[in-house]
């Protein structure tokens, strides 16, 4: 790039061949990047809302509608689209839902401003202007919020029946909803007085086969591993488990070392004393009163004979994670030198079995007393079913989690948007200046939540928009949203549509954020290796537009 002052010689700042674009081209571009990003997702929002079939450059298919499953698998070239594919990220780890909603927000709010700046408002007072109707509007979302019981299992069940609504697994969402309530109820805790749902301890399987309907709770662990050894039994009852995070092996030496057998006899007696070694570990095991035996480290062959001898059943090379699970769903601690095993030491199970699955062999820890770590098993038809069917699960055991953890919940069908969207028009006024303009343009982007809801269902979204914003005036009931179904506007609670509170939060803070953040750019420079990037080959997921 070269600067040139009349009658003087260029001077070159920037290396040459870097592309640079300022002012308002600038921020034309990065606002139509996130624009699209926002339009690929819109047509997936809501229980109407279609799939996408994402073909990776490999051929592997993804077929979905979960928005951060969307954004994570298209492969986005330019700066501005890859910070929506982020706020989506965030959503998706802070929250679990309400992915699609947060990208088509940002992209809504983006669009909004386009038109402000077009009018010479300066992006400052917009980005001021969003920042207070930000904060507005988690106040009036606060405020419309209805607390939940933990002992009301129905509304725990229509929470997650919300939000798997809208997936693909709608034949069988009334058996999830109920697995997701039961298994994270069975991981909660009160942790200073609060709740704490941590569904990291919720492991989920997945094995296709059967139907959706097979999916099953275990009230223990599953272990994706055989049992060590063919002559163990593979059903034992009343299991007293030891976990060990040691090897039944006998220790070589960390340094060479050569042992001198001169002859037979010799030998004889170094296979005996590794054999009695062997023999006294296991004896040590069993002495514990223990049937069931989980090893983190590797098992020896010879051990694995001694330990069938005494009826135990072992399984060998558990991976840590699954190992601190067992602990938390079998009561037993995990033991690192085999010195320190007693009978206290052991975890319970009633049942302990191998369970064939296809051709995978499983072990299942079944019916723990009161297991702080549980798993799901889904089952599915093809591995597509099943992969969409763990993208739902993920979804409900969050927003489960959500409602637990805070006790509260929104109305869902685009009301809480609509009674938000009213207040900050009302708000407007009261902070006046260029400002009221970006909150009024906060409040429109907000409405284009029920609108994608109503256009996706096929309804006609402005004799709706219509309809909800007179039933949100006339009412002055802020649960009314759009049924989708019927295709008129409804008190969501009597349809006991419902989503947690926490969702809506973060939707509205990581839309805000990323808009504001877009908006504050105006100058995109672009180094030279960039653009060689741009020009090489493209990917067969890319659809031809800015990314």
């Amino acid at each position: 790039m070269a600067a040139v002052p009349s009658g003087s010689v260029p001077v070159l700042v920037l290396k040459e061949g870097t592309g640079r674009t300022t002012g308002r081209d600038a921020q034309r571009n990065n606002i139509l990047a996130a624009k699209i990003i926002a339009e690929t997702v819109k047509t997936s929002l809501g229980p109407r809302g279609m799939d996408k079939m994402l073909v990776s450059s490999l051929g592997d298919v993804t077929i979905t509608n979960d928005g951060a499953t969307i954004l994570k698998e298209l492969d986005v070239q330019h700066p501005a689209a890859k910070m929506l594919v982020e706020v989506a990220k965030t959503q998706d780890n802070e929250v679990g839902d309400g992915t699609t909603t947060a990208a088509v927000l940002a992209g809504e709010l983006l669009a909004k401003a386009e038109n402000l700046l077009d009018q010479n408002v300066h992006p400052t007072v917009i980005i001021d202007g969003y920042k207070k109707a930000a904060d507005k509007a988690q106040e009036i979302i606060n405020n419309i919020a209805i607390p939940v019981n933990i002992k009301d299992d129905t509304l725990l069940v229509n929470v997650a029946l919300t939000s798997m609504s809208s997936k693909g697994i709608t034949s069988a969402k009334e058996h999830f909803a109920k697995l997701a309530v039961e298994a994270v109820k069975q991981v909660t805790e009160e942790v200073d007085g609060k709740r704490k749902a941590d569904i990291d301890l919720i492991k989920i399987i997945k094995k296709h086969g059967k139907g959706l309907e097979e999916t099953e709770l275990v009230k223990g662990m599953v272990i994706d591993k055989e049992v060590a050894s063919s002559q163990m039994p593979k059903f034992v009852e009343n299991a007293k488990i030891a976990l060990l995070n040691t090897k039944l092996e006998i220790e070589k030496t960390e340094f060479d070392a050569k042992i001198n057998i001169e002859s037979p006899e010799q030998m004889k007696l170094f296979l005996d004393e590794e054999e009695r070694m062997l023999k006294e570990m296991v004896e040590q095991v069993s002495k514990t009163g223990a049937n069931v035996l989980f090893c983190e480290k590797g098992i020896d062959d010879l051990a694995l004979h001694f330990l069938a001898k005494k009826g135990i059943l072992a399984v060998k090379s558990i991976s840590s994670s699954d190992m601190e699970k067992l602990a938390r769903a079998t009561g037993g601690k995990i033991i690192t030198s085999l010195k320190d095993l007693t009978p206290d030491t052991l975890g319970e199970a009633k049942v302990v079995e191998e369970v064939k699955i296809g051709d995978d062999k499983l072990v299942y820890v079944r019916e723990c007393k009161n297991p702080k770590a549980v798993t799901i098993v889904i089952r599915g038809g093809s591995e597509h079913v099943v992969d969409e069917a763990e993208r739902s699960l993920h979804d409900a055991l969050c927003v489960v989690r959500n409602a637990i953890e805070d006790g509260k919940i929104v109305a869902g069908g685009g009301a809480p948007e609509a009674e938000v969207a009213r207040r900050l028009r009302k708000y407007a006024p009261q902070v006046g200046g260029r400002e009221q303009l970006a909150i009024e343009a906060f409040a429109d982007a907000v409405e284009a939540i029920p609108m994608t809801l109503a256009e996706n269902a096929g309804l006609d979204p402005i004799d709706i928009m219509v309809e909800l914003r007179a039933e949100h005036e006339r009412n002055a009931s802020p649960y009314y949203g759009i049924d989708v179904y019927t295709g008129k506007v409804k008190n969501m609670l009597e349809l006991n549509v419902v989503e947690p509170l926490r969702v809506k939060q973060q939707v509205i803070k990581s839309a805000t954020e990323a808009a504001n953040m877009i908006l504050k750019i105006d100058d995109l420079i672009a180094a030279k290796g960039m653009e060689k990037e741009a020009k090489g080959p493209k990917k067969p997921e890319e659809p031809p537009s800015e990314f």
